[in-house]
């Protein structure tokens, strides 16, 4: 079995533990408080493993010049090792915001070429939004990663860089 098929499954069973899991939860529990909780999961074990990937990606790599070519090292070194190809698109607006545009984005191409699906959509992109933050973390950029799903498989990831 391929590499990139054992991510691919190890993906879809941690959101269906974490969703799961969550459905335990006492039913005087709102199902908008669930869905919310099982997305903050999702994205809080993304943070780590993203944390954690970068540390090893960049242990023998000089410090990135600015904030730009931070994004362009996650848009291309970063994602090519987790989803074995380039961002698609990278905008900003030089001031803090970046979107990254997939439009063939790995954990929904499985699910469906419609609009179907788009409501569970968000349970495969939230943990990838915690790997984004979590190795934007540990290379010195706080920021708040979110996504938006229009179409699949495309996704499309903003990120709004924290400054203090």
């Amino acid at each position: 079995m391929s590499e990139e098929t054992v991510f691919e499954l190890l993906h879809s069973e941690l959101v269906n533990y974490v969703i799961q899991n969550n459905e335990k939860t006492p039913e005087y529990t709102e199902v908008s408080e669930r869905k919310e909780e099982d997305l903050s999961n999702l994205e809080y074990i993304g943070f780590f493993t993203g944390f954690r990937m970068i540390e090893r990606l960049t242990r023998e790599m000089p410090r990135f010049k600015d904030e730009l070519d931070t994004m362009k090292f996650i848009c291309t070194d970063f994602w090519s090792v987790i989803y074995k190809k380039q961002i698609d698109n990278l905008r900003t607006n030089h001031q803090g915001v970046y979107v990254l545009q997939d439009n063939n984005f790995r954990f929904l191409t499985r699910l469906s070429n419609g609009k179907q699906y788009l409501d569970v959509a968000p349970r495969y992109v939230t943990f990838t939004c915690g790997v984004l933050r979590g190795s934007l973390a540990n290379l010195g950029v706080d920021s708040i990663v979110t996504a938006e799903i229009q179409t699949m498989p495309s996704c499309k990831f903003h990120i709004q860089v924290q400054r203090s």
